[in-house]
């Protein structure tokens, strides 16, 4: 959800903070320190002097799988009648657990 979260806002803004996340994700300061700290190590995320937030090319990768999971998962929930709220919620939920198949399978019938 971290390189989600960084992914949707450098989209927005030139500059992601940790800041900026947690503020997105309503979470707390040391919760968004230990994740981005341990997103640093793994190779997905890298810290400017400035403390802003870059996505490596594989944290990019992984962000943009992620958030094309969300977008689409949420479409497919609202075209079936959930409400918008209910189904980003639910799509969140959904887009990590799914396997590459079933999403494939979505993807191709709402693409019909």
């Amino acid at each position: 959800m971290y390189l989600e979260t960084i992914y949707v806002l450098s989209r927005k803004s030139k500059d992601v903070h940790s800041v900026d996340v947690g503020e997105y994700m309503g979470y707390s300061k040391p919760s968004v320190s230990r994740a981005i700290g341990l997103l640093k190590e793994g190779g997905f995320v890298q810290m400017g002097k400035d403390g802003a937030l870059t996505l490596t090319e594989e944290g990019l990768a992984v962000a943009k799988k992620i958030y094309d999971r969300h977008t689409l998962l949420t479409a497919f929930l609202i075209h079936i009648g959930v409400d918008e709220e209910t189904a980003a919620e639910d799509a969140c939920k959904m887009e990590h657990d799914i396997s590459d198949a079933t999403f494939n399978a979505i993807k191709n019938f709402l693409e019909k």
